[in-house]
């Protein structure tokens, strides 16, 4: 579905991404774990073409590198960035409706759905979103993304600054999504989520995919958790 193939990414004249190879199936999540500033938003950034890059990046056959954001979330992927860009003086219905694609009319998802998901965001679906927690907020993106009807979605750090209750939250929402056939690229730092709720972990070091695998195989290597991830 999505095949990243010697992807580069640069900031001016830094080099970040160097050569980043990996696959998403359609269905599966796929955790990009390391530590920061080992390149997993970049990445995103690149797959969404909000950076300078080059290489391949083929979303179901066909290349997408070189188009703009709003072109590329229009073929069907969504991003959700790590500094979640809610419409603070909106609220929290008006945010969701502007997430729609089109009319919303043949989407997967509702506003009954969010609301079912996320009970806490129908409580306050007519707040302005500035007001609402982190956690609140958190779900909103997720949530507002989601009215898209995404394929693909690449969630940067969504437990960022969460508490453990709504962490769990989180990992439920993202199974809900892979049971309705969605692809999940997921940025997180949090191992105990990824490695529980991921098909595959990729982790990344120095802008290169160091390792590819199962949770369970990770889980074995202690040089890669050692070496990459640990602090």
């Amino acid at each position: 579905m999505l095949s990243i193939n010697n992807l580069h990414a640069y900031y001016g004249k830094s080099h970040v991404l160097h050569g980043v190879n990996f696959e998403v199936q359609s269905g599966e999540i796929v955790a990009l774990l390391g530590r920061n500033g080992s390149g997993r938003s970049t990445t995103a950034k690149a797959i969404m073409g909000l950076v300078e890059c080059d290489g391949n990046v083929l979303w179901k056959e066909q290349q997408i590198l070189g188009k703009k954001a709003y072109e590329i979330a229009h073929l069907g992927l969504g991003y959700v960035p790590e500094s979640r860009d809610i419409f603070p003086a909106l609220t929290v219905h008006q945010n969701l409706l502007l997430g729609q694609k089109g009319s919303g009319k043949g989407s997967r998802w509702s506003f009954d759905d969010m609301y079912d998901m996320f009970p806490r965001l129908k409580e306050r679906q007519h707040t302005e979103a500035g007001v609402l927690s982190g956690g609140e907020q958190q779900m909103l993106t997720l949530c507002r993304t989601l009215m898209g009807d995404p394929d693909l979605i690449i969630i940067d750090e969504p437990t960022e600054g969460l508490a453990p209750k709504i962490v769990e939250l989180v990992g439920q929402y993202l199974q809900k999504l892979k049971a309705r056939g969605i692809s999940v690229l997921l940025i997180e730092q949090k191992l105990t989520i990824a490695m529980a709720i991921s098909d595959r972990v990729m982790v990344m070091g120095h802008g290169c995919i160091v390792f590819q695998g199962t949770p369970e195989s990770l889980r074995a290597d202690a040089y890669t958790r050692k070496e990459w991830l640990e602090v």
